[in-house]
C-alpha cells in the first residue's frame, strides 16, 4: 500500500492545534475530511508534531497510506480543492513504506515572533506575540546559549502530559533582532509539550532583567516547571521544517509536486 507524504502550510488561529478533537475543529480533521471527499475512503493522517492551539506551521509533514496509485500532482490540487483557505499543501510525494510522520522525524526547526515596541499590531495581530516593554536582546541571545544541548527540560514542559523521557537535544537556539521584531528559532531532535513556548516566555522575562541569562543553568537543574518563567502565547510560533533519514525518501514514485 503506498505511503504519501505531505508537507503543510495552516494558519492555526481558528484550531484548537493538529490533533483530532471532540467537537473542536482541528487541522488533522480537516485533511482527513478532505481525504475522505477527495476518495470516498476514511484515511488515518499522521502529522510529524501536535502542534497546540492557535500555533501556526510552514512546513508540517504528514503522511497517510491508500490504495490509490495517484501522481503526487494529483494528490496535491485534489486536496487544496477541499481543504478550507487557511490549509494548503503545499508538496506531495509518494515515499517508503518505512516513512512515519512522527516517529521517522530526527529533528524539527520551529520560530517564534516577537513585535516588541509599545504600539500595537493591526495586521499581524495573529502572528506575533506584542511584548510592548523593551527587551534587552543581549541579555536573551547570552541566556539561549546555556539551553544548547542534550538536557533534561522538563522545567519547561507543560502539564498533562504522558512524555516519559524529558531528554532533548537542542542543537540551534539563536535570538536574532531587525529594528522592532525578535525571531527565535530553535531546533532539536524532539521537543517537549509547551517547551518552545516557555523557553520563549522565560527569554522575555531575562530581556526584562527579572532574571539573568545565568538563572537558566538553575532552572534547568530544577527540573520543574514552577522554577522557569511563562508560557508564551500560541500565535507567534510557527513549525518551520521537519527533517527525516534521506533514505525514508526512496520509493518507486514520481517526484514531488511543488
Amino acid at each position: 500500500m503506498p505511503t504519501v507524504r505531505l508537507i503543510l502550510e495552516y494558519d492555526g488561529s481558528r484550531y484548537a492545534g493538529w490533533q483530532r478533537q471532540p467537537d473542536q475543529p482541528t487541522i488533522q480533521e480537516s485533511v482527513e475530511t478532505a481525504l475522505f471527499q477527495l476518495t470516498q475512503e476514511t484515511v488515518a493522517v499522521i502529522g510529524a508534531g501536535r502542534t497546540d492551539s492557535g500555533v501556526h506551521a510552514i512546513g508540517q509533514v504528514a503522511s497517510f497510506r491508500i490504495e490509490r496509485d495517484w501522481t503526487p500532482r494529483e494528490w496535491m490540487r485534489g486536496l487544496n480543492a477541499r481543504l478550507p483557505e487557511d490549509i494548503a499543501v503545499r508538496s506531495a510525494e509518494r515515499v517508503s513504506n518505512d516513512f512515519h510522520a512522527r516517529y521517522a522525524a530526527r529533528g524539527k526547526l520551529y520560530e517564534y515572533r516577537i513585535l516588541n515596541r509599545p504600539q500595537r499590531p493591526a495586521l499581524d495581530r495573529a502572528y506575533v506575540w506584542h511584548v510592548h516593554k523593551p527587551l534587552d536582546h543581549s541579555a536573551m541571545e547570552q541566556a539561549a546559549i546555556h539551553l544548547v544541548g542534550s538536557h533534561d527540560f522538563s522545567s519547561f514542559e507543560g502539564t498533562l502530559t504522558d512524555n516519559e523521557d524529558p531528554v532533548c537535544h537542542l542543537r540551534q537556539l539563536s535570538v536574532t533582532r531587525r529594528d522592532d521584531r525578535l525571531t527565535i528559532h530553535a531546533y532539536a531532535d524532539r521537543f517537549l509539550k509547551h517547551m518552545v513556548r516557555a523557553i520563549v516566555g522565560t527569554l522575555v522575562e531575562i530581556g526584562h532583567a527579572k532574571r539573568t541569562p545565568e538563572s537558566l543553568r538553575k532552572i534547568l537543574a530544577a527540573r520543574n516547571r514552577t522554577a522557569a518563567g511563562r508560557t508564551a502565547p500560541p500565535q507567534g510560533l510557527f513549525l518551520l521544517r521537519v527533517d527525516y533519514d534521506p533514505e525514508l525518501d526512496s520509493a518507486p514514485a514520481d517526484p514531488p509536486a511543488t
